[in-house]
């Protein structure tokens, strides 16, 4: 079973990042000025059912124009099926939200989080940070503990994967029924801003003590 996770989540790996090719994700972002980052599952190595891919996106200056400009290319692909869009340059996000559906060769839909994000968001690199730190921290022993999580957790229990990351790094967890007990008494509200610590930091902690 393990390698079998292993060997799901590797496949999967290999199909999203042919996605990401396929539909000229970096050449649309590209030919606007804008730069792509990947974050989330794909970026730490950790995706396995879910059909999902993030990326974070910065452009100096920032316009929205540009935004909309970059979008309409990517939606010149005849397999690109639905496209949505938030303003949330006034939410604390400060970004542009861009959602689209991208049917892949294998007519398999992937869903595209694209974050086009303001230079004075709070959240600008952010989520680069936690993706280099979870991958920092993990080992094979959490690897298998995180995929295996994520396989057994039915996607109707509305679990996160920050939430399960945490869990199994921090909180020591290794199956589902270690989860249940970890997650009722750790409420989303104060994980969804976790990550690992940097190496190093808690023999720091120690000498300050």
């Amino acid at each position: 079973m393990t390698r079998d996770l292993l060997a799901i989540s590797a496949a999967n790996q290999h199909k999203a990042r042919a996605v990401i090719e396929d539909c000229g994700l970096y050449a649309a972002w590209e030919s606007v000025g804008a730069t792509v980052n990947l974050v989330g599952s794909l970026r730490t190595g950790l995706l396995l059912h879910r059909r999902d891919i993030d990326v974070h996106i910065y452009s100096q200056p920032f316009d929205i124009a540009q935004s909309f400009a970059a979008v309409a290319k990517m939606a010149e692909h005849p397999r690109l099926a639905r496209v949505t869009y938030a303003n949330l340059l006034q939410a604390d996000d400060a970004c542009l939200e861009w959602h689209v559906w991208f049917t892949d060769t294998h007519g398999e839909s992937w869903r595209i989080d694209m974050i086009h994000l303001h230079p004075g968001s709070r959240y600008a690199g952010y989520f680069e940070t936690v993706a280099e730190r979870i991958e920092r921290a993990l080992t094979l022993e959490t690897r298998l503990a995180i995929l295996r999580l994520k396989d057994e957790i039915p996607p109707e229990a509305g679990v996160i994967g920050i939430e399960i990351y945490r869990a199994v790094i921090q909180g020591g967890v290794r199956d589902a029924s270690g989860f249940s007990a970890w997650r009722e008494a750790h409420p989303r509200a104060e994980i969804v801003d976790w990550m690992p610590d940097e190496p190093g930091s808690a023999e720091k902690r120690e000498e300050v003590s």
